[in-house]
């Protein structure tokens, strides 16, 4: 491709509404441009990247022996209504209606539609085991779309369901596709940890997610790993062992103590010169609409998915304003600030702890008055045990790996697929069944595995670039080399360019030649820019028989004839290829 033919335009200024390094450069460099919030045109040089990942996904999904559909976007009302979740999906379910006035969706997954399908085709136990995929556009309504490609309203994914006759079947498939997945996204060159997650809006006891390693401050979620054992998950899921703490106060006796001034819990401890660790805070959290209290460990921090899963909520989950605490207050006749605020005196309000609050002995805690906290309470005594229990803390580097007792380590991720071990979630309420070998009806145990294309090309920008640009990985960069003629005025290099150019193309290499009349520095900030990983320039060492040769990813700089780069750039890209 001749860059002045290419559809292409690079800005000079990162674009004002973006808030992560993909999204600045993507759109800078020209390769997606906003019509809408949440919504982006996908432009040539992105179009081919997409493509890529595609087709790297499509190629191990075969291999892996799944089968390739596509299936509507639009679904129907019932559908959802059969599996129970039209109502419980929430409001990132686009809901349409046609002119007949029937109600519909746009698709942000698709286990409803694949269930019918196997529920139409599937007879008998002996077409198991069957894992169905596509590769298609998806919807969320996202409240807050936001970091360009990465949490956008519509989005490209590839999903695949498999089904099978029993959970070992199901569990095998399930490992089929976790090893599929990982070559997948090496292929891509992303490094990705599988880590234990949360199952979310789509169901089912087990799931992994695929997290890109930054290796920035950059990315979407922590990621708690052990370098000693194979344990990893994320944030809303991690579990550890934690270090021993002062969970016993020194007074045995309950005695209310005036605390001016300790709204927060750091002032509380240092007022009271007491450890973190004694102190029971109670926070005010609003689940579906409905106001609950949390009890944890001073010196801990409440995780909401597991808190909202601890709940069951719905909806939302999220910590209660000043107004609404000032509400629920004066409601049961206090008049506390948030701080001093306590479980007593709240017998119709639901209550959870933290399972750090279980070992809690003559610990510190408010009361429902303001600049006052009781020290030396005890639960049965002092205050009601709990009722509800559950692990509702945010992990912390340095903490213990529950699996082997060494420290945990933090890092930044960003989710590029995930997989679910889904069971019966979706065949029994949908009565999708299968005639089994001894003639009995049985539902379909299935799993289901996402792979988000269009992510997983946005973070491997997160992953791959500097400041002046993107360093795409061979396998899934729009090029594999451009060359540069520094001035296309000059005809010798401009012939060394061509013939580079012609004998690449021939070689089945991608190549981008920049034959714009412009400066030779514009076509190198466009080159770093847009981020090719091979580059070529023909420049005044022509007259000497050499070219330039520069790798994008190291910035490695060499002098080739033009012969030993056209050599070099295809046994590089050939064996990129064949990893």
């Amino acid at each position: 491709m001749k860059m002045s033919r290419l559809f292409l335009e690079t800005l000079r200024d990162f674009p004002a509404d973006a808030e992560c390094t993909s999204h600045k450069f993507l759109v800078r460099a020209g390769y997606i441009r906003k019509l809408t919030n949440g919504i982006y045109n996908y432009l040539p040089l992105m179009w081919r990247v997409l493509k890529k990942v595609e087709n790297i996904t499509r190629e191990e999904m075969d291999k892996a022996g799944a089968q390739e559909i596509l299936m509507p976007f639009l679904q129907p009302k019932e559908l959802w209504e059969e599996s129970g979740r039209w109502g419980a999906y929430g409001k990132e379910l686009m809901r349409v209606k046609d002119r007949h006035g029937k109600e519909m969706c746009l698709g942000p997954t698709h286990e409803e539609i694949v269930t019918f399908v196997a529920r139409e085709g599937v007879r008998s136990y002996k077409q198991l085991p069957l894992n169905l995929y596509q590769i298609q556009s998806k919807f969320r309504d996202e409240i807050r779309p936001r970091f360009g490609l990465l949490r956008g309203r519509e989005f490209i994914m590839k999903d695949a369901y498999s089904f099978d006759r029993d959970v070992a079947g199901m569990e095998k498939s399930y490992k089929i596709m976790a090893d599929a997945y990982t070559r997948i996204f090496e292929r891509c060159g992303l490094e990705t940890k599988p880590v234990q997650s949360d199952s979310g809006a789509i169901g089912g006891n087990v799931s992994h997610e695929y997290m890109v390693i930054t290796q920035t401050d950059s990315g979407e979620d922590n990621v708690f790993y052990c370098d000693d054992c194979d344990y990893a998950a994320n944030s809303n899921h991690a579990i550890s062992t934690l270090p021993e703490a002062v969970t016993t106060g020194e007074r045995y006796k309950a005695e209310k103590v005036a605390t001016p001034n300790t709204g927060s819990i750091k002032e509380l401890a240092e007022f009271l010169k007491i450890p973190e660790s004694i102190i029971c805070k109670c926070l005010v959290y609003i689940a579906d609409k409905e106001p609950v209290l949390v009890l944890i460990r001073g010196d801990k921090t409440v995780e909401e998915t597991k808190l909202m899963n601890a709940l069951g909520a719905k909806e939302e989950i999220r910590t209660a304003s000043d107004a609404e605490i000032a509400e629920l207050m004066d409601k049961h006749g206090f008049d506390a600030r948030p701080g001093f605020i306590g479980p007593k005196g709240f017998d119709d309000v639901r209550i959870i702890a933290d399972n750090t609050v279980k070992d809690l002995k003559n610990f510190v805690m408010a009361v429902n008055e303001n600049d006052v906290h009781v020290v030396g309470a005890n639960f049965g005594v002092d205050v009601d045990m709990p009722k509800e229990f559950a692990d509702l803390r945010l992990v912390e580097a340095g903490e213990f790996c529950p699996q082997c007792g060494k420290p945990l380590k933090v890092t930044r991720g960003i989710e590029v697929g995930n997989i679910f071990q889904l069971g019966t979630k979706y065949s029994v309420p949908m009565g999708a069944t299968f005639t089994d070998e001894d003639g009995s009806e049985k539902p379909f145990v299935m799993g289901c595995y996402g792979i988000g294309i269009s992510r997983t090309a946005a973070a491997a920008v997160e992953r791959h670039h500097d400041e002046h640009g993107i360093k795409w990985p061979i396998a899934i960069a729009p090029y594999h080399v451009t060359i540069i003629p520094v001035n296309i005025q000059d005809e010798t290099q401009m012939k060394i360019a061509e013939e580079i150019y012609e004998k690449l193309q021939k070689e089945g290499i991608e190549v981008l030649i920049d034959d714009r009349d412009d400066r030779a520095g514009v076509k190198f900030k466009d080159a770093d820019l847009i981020g090719i990983p091979l580059r070529i320039t023909a420049g005044k060492t022509v007259q000497e028989g050499l070219v330039e040769y520069k790798v994008r990813e190291t910035g490695e700089v060499t002098k080739k004839t033009p012969d030993e780069a056209v050599k070099t750039v295809v046994e590089t890209v050939k064996a990129a290829l064949n990893k």
